[in-house]
Parts: C-alpha cells; sequence; structure tokens
C-alpha cells in the first residue's frame, strides 16, 4: 500500500493572506495569490524553515529552541468559519481576524484531516499538514474589537474548528480559485496496546 494515498475529495482556495508583523498584529492581508517556498510565504510572520519552540511544545523543548517550522501555513475552513460565526452570533468570520493564511472550501470535517496528509493543487504546489491548530485566546480580543461580539468566545465556539497548520513540501504558487486535492497517510490508526 502507498504511504500516501490520493482521495476523491478536492477543495478550492477562497481566501489567501499573510500576516506581516504578528508582534504588532495578528490580522492578516488578503491577497490574490502567494508564491509558496520551501520556507513559506516571503514576508509572512510565520516564514521561515525553523522556528523558536513556544507554548505547543513546551513537553518536548525549553522556550525557544530552534526547531524546524512546520507552523508556516494556518488553514482553515470556509464551512468551519461558519460554524464559528454561527455560535459567536455573527453573520460571519473575517478570516483577517484569524491571522489566516488560507481558507479552503469543500473538504469535510478539515480540521481533523490526519497530520502528514498532503495539499496538493492541479499545478502540483503541495502544503503537508502538520496538526489541528488549536484556538488563540488572542484571537478573541480582535473579534471583539472588530465586531463587539461578546455572547461566545472565540476560543470556545472555535473548540475543534480551527483548522491546520502546514509546511511547503513542494514550492509553487497558490492562486485564488485554485483546486486543492487531499491526499491522507496510509496507514491504520495507531493503537497504544
Amino acid at each position: 500500500m502507498p504511504a500516501l494515498l490520493p482521495t476523491d475529495i478536492t477543495g478550492k482556495i477562497v481566501w489567501l493572506g499573510q500576516v506581516a508583523d504578528r508582534v504588532n498584529s495578528l490580522k492578516s492581508t488578503a491577497l490574490d495569490e502567494v508564491f509558496a517556498s520551501f520556507a513559506g510565504v516571503r514576508g509572512e510572520a510565520h516564514a521561515g524553515l525553523t522556528r523558536a519552540s513556544d507554548s505547543r511544545v513546551l513537553s518536548q523543548y525549553p522556550r525557544d529552541t530552534k526547531i524546524r517550522n512546520v507552523r508556516q501555513l494556518s488553514i482553515v475552513s470556509a464551512e468551519d468559519l461558519q460554524a464559528v460565526a454561527d455560535t459567536m452570533g455573527l453573520d460571519a468570520i473575517d478570516p483577517t481576524w484569524l491571522g489566516a493564511s488560507m481558507v479552503i472550501q469543500g473538504i469535510p470535517d478539515f480540521t481533523y484531516i490526519p497530520p502528514s496528509s498532503r495539499l496538493q493543487t492541479e499545478a502540483g504546489t503541495t502544503l503537508t499538514v502538520d496538526m489541528e491548530n488549536l484556538p488563540c485566546h488572542l484571537v478573541s480580543k480582535v473579534i471583539v474589537d472588530e465586531t463587539g461580539a461578546t455572547k461566545t468566545p472565540f476560543k470556545l465556539a472555535a473548540k475543534g474548528r480551527r483548522g491546520v497548520t502546514a509546511w511547503v513540501e513542494r514550492e509553487g504558487v497558490l492562486r485564488l480559485g485554485d483546486q486543492i486535492k487531499l491526499h491522507v497517510p496510509g496507514q491504520r490508526a495507531w493503537q497504544a496496546e
């Protein structure tokens, strides 16, 4: 059995963006296309071949240890964004508020696609999924500032709906409207015993 199995599931890139300076703001700027290099998207605050370890990997490394950057992109689904908006009592969630890199429409249960899955455009640009991107409390402040919404905090509303982080496996251009095919690992589920 091949290590990666192409599926019949495709989605479409419906939004692209980048965060230029996450120290000053998590908000991203919308773009029509980006070039995804092995280091990520040029000008993106999350780009780079390496990054400093943070709270997500404190069980493995002391904070600020230099590690491989598998969080070059933050990808969410249009369907999950709408579900979060509905839970928060909003008409919509603007992906710029999340610091998102990409919004994909049409891949079901997107936040839970298996780690090491590939998202590949028809032109061959390929992103490797790291893992679920957990909701961040910093996004709540942006949303409250933008909308005044206080019914349900973002972190609670987005649980299980925050999308995934990914890194560039094959360089290339990503454009609005690109079809993207899901490839999944061809292995059985892990069993502890």
